[in-house]
């Protein structure tokens, strides 16, 4: 109890120091007292940063993010402190490497010696060198990495940490350097990832890591389609890779054999209204929740197939065609324009990594239709079937979720405020 009412009381007049310093009349310092201020500001900031990392490694260890309901640490924070995913996950991960750096690392950075981001520098550093490295060796190299950091920023720390072997220990350098090849080629395969990011100016941002085999089969695929159409192409290289991976996944799509997706083959669902319908093609919905103008619209129409999914005036879905019976087919593209993805409160897992949930089971009598369905990925799937959390379909046709009481004695109920409702 005294180590809880010691932590509160100092964060409280942390926060109270900052106040006064917020009010501050800056304009009133000499050149030097703002040089020594910032200095002051940052290392303090720093200083804090690593205690916020100390709690959120705690409270992964606990698994107080399960406990809630959450799908990880990553995505509770998220949600708790209103932070990007992007942050969240790194957060998570600074916390860990940081736990796991040596204990000379950790007083460093709470010392405010060195930033935090230097101190993950010099724990990935340490961490990387071979195996055959005796302790005394770690050592040596942290505090000279350490050393370095009063004089380097964390990208030219990071340079020097990949070569600081042959200053602690020259022998071994050569050996580790062969080793350190073979350990690049196997991160760069277990690494590799294509990240499709929304962003806000109605742009979707592309980024990822390719192992070198992948990235050759990129290369080979795209170049014969980069090349200028003639004299008048004024796109830029950019503009055409852009424009060549557009046409290798319509290619792809034209094939018909893609695998399934959700009980469904690949295909492209856009939400319209039915007054849109009506009167000529609008702006219509993706199911990500992206928008798309009519010319877009009607380009898709021509080159790939798309499936219209009609509104009525207040939302309700009035028509996805006819395809499949079961969670598949129209009932599931009913599903996942209602929901946008897992419909379990604060998950951000797409409907192409969901399945229906009957929430009267089928089992006992439950019927399969939109009415007695919710979308959810596999991790609440299985948190639902344990019983502690309950889910209903509201008099609004969405589905609203109930916490055990444990949680809330309440049991006040909850929805998914991350997808986009068309």
């Amino acid at each position: 109890m005294f180590y809880r009412l010691l932590m509160l009381q100092a964060l409280s007049q942390a926060s109270g120091a900052v106040d006064d310093c917020a009010s501050a009349s800056l304009w009133a310092l000499s050149d030097a007292e703002l040089l020594a201020s910032l200095d002051a500001a940052h290392g303090a900031s720093q200083r804090l940063a690593a205690v916020e990392l100390g709690l959120v490694r705690e409270l992964d260890a606990r698994g107080l993010a399960l406990t809630e309901g959450a799908t990880s640490t990553a995505v509770w924070l998220r949600d708790r402190l209103r932070l990007s995913g992007r942050s969240a996950r790194q957060l998570v991960q600074l916390a860990a490497t940081l736990d796991a750096a040596p204990t000379a690392v950790r007083d460093a950075v709470h010392a405010g010696a060195i930033s935090v981001e230097q101190g993950r520098v010099v724990a990935e550093a340490v961490a990387a060198l071979p195996v055959e490295a005796a302790p005394e060796v770690a050592d040596k190299a942290t505090h000279l990495l350490i050393a370095w950091a009063d004089r380097f920023d964390p990208a030219t720390l990071s340079r020097l940490g990949e070569r600081v072997l042959a200053h602690v220990a020259p022998d071994l350098a050569d050996q580790a350097e062969l080793a350190a090849l073979d350990r690049a080629a196997a991160r760069a395969e277990a690494r590799r990832h294509v990240t499709l990011s929304d962003q806000q100016d109605g742009q979707v941002r592309l980024s990822g890591s390719l192992d070198t085999e992948t990235a050759s089969l990129l290369r080979e695929a795209i170049d014969p389609l980069c090349g200028p159409t003639g004299a008048h192409d004024d796109r830029s290289p950019g503009e055409r890779r852009a424009d060549a991976l557009g046409e290798i996944c319509r290619l792809a799509l034209r094939t018909g054999s893609l695998p399934d997706n959700g009980g469904d083959r690949p295909q492209l669902v856009v939400t319209v209204s039915l007054d849109a319908l009506v009167n000529g093609v609008r702006a219509g919905t993706l199911e990500t929740g992206g928008r798309l103008t009519p010319g877009a619209i009607r380009r898709l129409a021509c080159d790939a197939a798309v499936l219209p999914a009609v509104l009525g005036g207040d939302g309700q879905i009035l028509d996805v065609g006819r395809q499949r019976r079961l969670f598949t087919g129209p009932l599931r593209r009913a599903l996942v324009l209602r929901d946008g993805g897992c419909a379990f409160p604060g998950c951000d897992r797409p409907s192409r990594w969901c399945e229906g949930h009957h929430v009267h089971h089928w089992a006992d009598g439950g019927t399969t239709a939109l009415g007695n369905a919710v979308l959810l990925c596999g991790h609440h799937h299985r948190l639902l079937h344990q019983g502690d959390w309950a889910v209903r379909i509201a008099p609004d046709g969405r589905p609203e979720f109930l916490p055990p009481r444990w949680l809330d004695p309440l049991r006040v109920p909850r929805r998914n405020l991350y997808h986009r409702r068309c």
